[in-house]
């Protein structure tokens, strides 16, 4: 697996570079489908810095090795490379075409190289395939771990979007509550509500889970660290949207909800909190 500039790969890549760039873009641009997203000029310009990065490495490291200290930049333009891609919404094999593209031009040059020379040209096509296989699967690995870390922020803004909390009146805020509260959400809205209840300084939480379709055990230990996590931040907590079924479901699974304070609707919750803070809400008489 070593390589030199005046027999290996890296020599090789260094001597044909012009005529490798003009094959390699051609690859790219055939097996490209986003063309509205990539042009020429853009690929040329990422083609000429790689190529030039994994001529350094080779010279440095005499060997093909991703792992090594001189494959830092190669491994750095891969990565910039496929969270750029996986960002910008191609998918893993139109991403690991940049790399595989390089094998026909690469493959035709070695063999025009090294016609007369079988065993040479075993040789360096064995290490061109080790080169081109590494650079694909790391390329592939980058490109995973972007659309990994994208897909995990998303998920995270639309829980931050689904459980928005509410002023409802001064030291008075409410919680809606719409699909499965799991872990990772409760997470979220725990984090929420304790924002808003130091942004405001409320005093009471209202917590509704009439859009929460089932509530089981795990379900209602989610509902007590956030209300126990509110009560250390001062803010009483009261529970409401509990419809005959839930209520039906708590009593069998045994869940002791006796310290805190639950009603059927949001509107008889909003009640209690108002009572609370010493509010009130009157109509005004009807005009003579």
């Amino acid at each position: 697996m070593k390589a030199n500039e005046k027999s290996g790969l890296a020599g090789i890549l260094r001597a044909h570079e012009a005529e490798i760039l003009e094959e390699w873009q051609k690859e790219q641009s055939a097996g490209q489908p986003r063309r509205d997203q990539l042009n020429d000029a853009e690929i040329r310009a990422a083609s000429r810095e790689f190529l030039g990065g994994v001529v350094e490495a080779l010279n440095a490291s005499g060997a093909v090795d991703m792992r090594s200290d001189a494959w830092s930049k190669v491994r750095d333009l891969l990565a910039e490379l496929s969270a750029s891609r996986a960002r910008q919404g191609f998918s893993p094999t139109e991403t690991a075409t940049f790399v595989f593209s390089l094998k026909r031009p690469l493959f035709g040059l070695l063999r025009k190289e090294f016609a007369n020379d079988a065993q040479k040209l075993g040789d360096e096509t064995w290490n061109a395939t080790i080169l081109i296989d590494q650079l694909g699967l790391f390329t592939a690995e980058t490109f995973q771990k972007t659309r990994e870390q994208v897909i995990s922020r998303q998920q995270r803004e639309l829980l931050e979007l689904s459980t928005p909390v509410v002023a409802l009146w001064d030291d008075i805020l409410a919680l809606p509550l719409i699909g499965t509260l799991d872990s990772g959400r409760t997470q979220v809205v725990m984090e929420s509500l304790l924002e808003r209840v130091v942004e405001t300084g409320a005093s009471i939480a209202i917590i509704d889970i009439t859009g929460v379709p089932t509530v089981d055990t795990l379900v209602a230990q989610h509902l007590m660290k956030t209300v126990a996590a509110a009560r250390l931040m001062g803010a009483d907590c009261i529970i409401s949207g509990i419809r005959p079924q839930i209520a039906q479901t708590i009593v069998h699974l045994g869940v002791d909800l006796s310290a805190v304070t639950t009603k059927a609707s949001l509107a008889d919750a909003f009640a209690v909190a108002l009572d609370r803070v010493g509010a009130r809400i009157v109509k005004n008489a009807a005009p003579a």
